[in-house]
């Protein structure tokens, strides 16, 4: 069944502040705690010899072979690397923080950390990290019974009771409030060089349709088909109506000068204040035998640079959803090509030369899709279709060949990177 989010903030008071604080430092020691148990597993399996034997056998025409698969995973159960071992593991740190964690919590900190290891095993996971000071930012709970809860408009957990700002005369809050309470999450955000507190309440079904002061749709599904053509910073969008070429999130540009700015300056006085970590030719040396110092200007700017990232995520977020509502209202049967957005982040292994000797760059994309998010696009385009019961429709661009293809002659006539 679908779920949906709605996020309201808490009245929060100065000591229930300090609680929640304190809990989110605690619920960072847990995960780490968790990390330190679950990793001298994770070394004393990879030392046993079936286990690598196995996973040395892994080629690209047996990796779809259930049985390989089940030989895998019955040694990393044995060795408790799944997710019911992690919670059982979790209660006897959790027992000592009772007071601030409910048990539903710690267990949903275990879950969290098993994505983590589901990424490494499955996926393109590197590494399973510990958590920094003030990384972990988001506490859920599992029901709306016990643990983190919501009930007439105030929040309990573990004692605390903090009312939840929720504006009835809101149409979409007051519908959205009907629907049934899978669980609750608290989300900590660093806003304005201060802490500031949400509840996030998960909800059953599809979100409620949003109407104006009038009564009328703000938003519908058109009828037809939409074409289209994302790239690393525009999209072309081509339906019976409309054809557009567009800048995907184009107010995100300012931000991201003043970034370059903030970046250099945090530079000039990281190098002045730990002249010991680089070289006489400004390179920074590989040993780390001393610590970094950060000066108190440093640390402003730091705090400065962490609200631009977060004023960019929302203006970019905001102008995916606008975009992602227009595009909506054209038609709906979506056609869009198949992108390896991950594929585009990589910088050239190869080292090359042109045509007059010279080195090609090694730089590809990264920091334009870094900047302009494409797949996050496709992907509130994607959630926003399932709400209607339909998919986003993806053409294999191999196969499709578009660049190539002529309308006139019905053929397909291979073309230069340059003429495309």
């Amino acid at each position: 069944m679908a779920n949906f989010i709605i996020q309201f903030p808490l009245k929060i008071e100065k000591y229930q502040e300090d609680i929640l604080n304190k809990r989110f430092e605690i619920g960072r020691k847990i995960y780490n705690s968790l990390v330190n148990i679950t990793q001298k597993r994770y070394r004393e399996m990879v030392k046993t010899k079936e286990y690598r034997k196995i996973l040395a056998s892994l080629t690209n025409d047996n990796k779809k072979e259930k049985t390989i698969w089940k030989k895998i995973n019955d040694i990393r159960k044995q060795y408790g690397m799944s997710e019911y071992s992690f919670h059982n593991n979790i209660k006897n740190i959790q027992k000592h923080f009772k007071e601030n964690i409910d048990a539903f919590t710690a267990q949903k900190i275990a879950s969290e950390l098993w994505k983590s290891y589901q990424r490494f095993f499955y996926g393109n996971g590197k590494k399973v990290y510990y958590k920094r000071y003030g990384e972990l930012n988001s506490l859920e709970g599992k029901n709306n019974k016990t643990g983190i809860r919501i009930k007439e408009d105030m929040l309990y957990w573990n004692g605390l009771k903090i009312p939840v700002m929720i504006d009835y005369n809101n149409s979409y809050e007051y519908h959205a409030m009907q629907c049934d309470i899978c669980y609750c999450r608290i989300i900590r955000k660093y806003i304005r060089k201060k802490y500031k507190f949400y509840l996030q309440i998960i909800l059953k079904g599809n979100p409620p349709i949003k109407v104006d002061k009038t009564g009328r749709l703000k938003r519908c599904l058109g009828n037809g088909d939409v074409g289209l053509d994302i790239g690393t910073q525009t999209i072309a969008i081509s339906s019976q109506s409309e054809v557009k070429l567009l800048e995907l999130a184009d107010n995100v540009q300012n931000i991201e000068n003043k970034k370059q700015k903030l970046l250099r300056k945090m530079d000039r006085s990281r190098r002045k204040t730990n002249p010991n970590h680089y070289n006489e030719n400004g390179t920074m040396k590989k040993q780390k035998s001393e610590i970094w110092k950060k000066s108190k200007h440093y640390i402003k700017n730091q705090n400065e640079l962490k609200e631009l990232y977060r004023k960019q995520a929302n203006i970019r977020k905001y102008q995916h959803e606008c975009l992602a509502n227009k595009i909506l209202s054209l038609g709906n049967k979506i056609y869009v090509e198949k992108m390896n957005f991950a594929g585009l982040q990589k910088r050239a292994k190869n080292i090359e030369k042109n045509e007059k000797g010279k080195y090609k760059r090694k730089k590809r994309f990264g920091k334009s899709l870094a900047n302009k998010a494409p797949a996050m696009l496709l992907t509130i385009l994607n959630r926003k279709l399932n709400y209607f019961n339909i998919q986003l429709i993806e053409i294999d661009t191999f196969k499709a060949k578009a660049s190539q293809f002529n309308h006139f002659e019905e053929t397909y006539q291979k073309k230069s990177l340059s003429q495309r």
